[in-house]
């Protein structure tokens, strides 16, 4: 079965080269593919072509819905696997959507490409298989928090939130859109045990001026609870745009 990517534009699949933006790997040269589809329904996503398509009827904080049939595409696993040696970087990073909806693919696709250092983004809420498991270096797993309007029963499962914590590979990224919004982040590092070191804090934003805006208070949070904190360079660089 091909895998299911997003596009930056009709046709086109979205597979690119570029400085990874957030997390532990920031700043390192990666080459990115970003999958389709997604289990949850974050209301400030901004990567929402790959899921609000035309007839979903989950709130988005635009109201825009895409067009599945131009916003999606399918390749092979060996096309795939050419277009990611061809831009020739040693680190790959799997993103979507929520890339662990198509793990058996993957397991697939990264048999094509060995020696390659793969991470995989993550909302936490599916687990990777036995397959594909041993062919990920790095999990940077983004629990969601209430204010992404998701019901905590399908954001947080806690079986799924168990293993992460115990899984030395992963690390988590908590979005912030609010000072308050780090009370769940303390709530669930408690309850899951989860060493202050492994957790990364990140201003949601679409712009330089909101994330500069929302750092100021973010850094002090940091402080004062031993978090690190992630940027997104990518946006100070690019802006929100696809394949970037």
């Amino acid at each position: 079965m091909p895998l299911t990517l997003a596009t930056t534009a009709p046709g086109e699949p979205e597979i690119f080269a570029s400085l990874q933006g957030e997390g532990p790997s920031a700043g390192l040269p990666c080459t990115f593919i970003r999958l389709s589809r997604c289990n949850l329904a974050c209301l400030w996503c901004d990567t929402a072509y790959t899921w609000h398509f035309t007839g979903d009827n989950r709130p988005h904080r635009d109201g825009i819905t895409h067009d599945r049939a131009t916003n999606q595409v399918t390749l092979s696993e060996d096309d795939t696997a050419a277009r990611i040696a061809a831009l020739g970087q040693p680190r790959l990073v799997i993103t979507g959507g929520e890339p662990l909806l198509q793990a058996p693919a993957l397991a697939r696709l990264l048999a094509r490409l060995p020696g390659i250092r793969v991470e995989v983004e993550t909302n936490g809420t599916v687990e990777p298989p036995a397959a594909l498991d041993p062919l990920i270096q790095q999990y940077n797993v983004s629990p969601k928090l209430a204010h992404s309007g998701n019901p905590a029963e399908l954001a947080l499962p806690p079986e799924r939130l168990r293993d992460w914590a115990a899984n030395q590979r992963a690390w988590f990224k908590f979005v912030i859109a609010l000072p308050s919004d780090v009370d769940e982040v303390l709530a669930l590092q408690g309850e899951y045990k989860i060493a202050a070191e492994r957790i990364f804090l990140m201003p949601e934003g679409t712009d330089s001026a909101t994330l500069r805006e929302r750092e100021k208070w973010l850094a002090e949070l940091c402080l004062r609870h031993g978090f690190r904190m992630s940027d997104r360079l990518h946006i100070h660089l690019y802006g929100d745009t696809r394949g970037t």
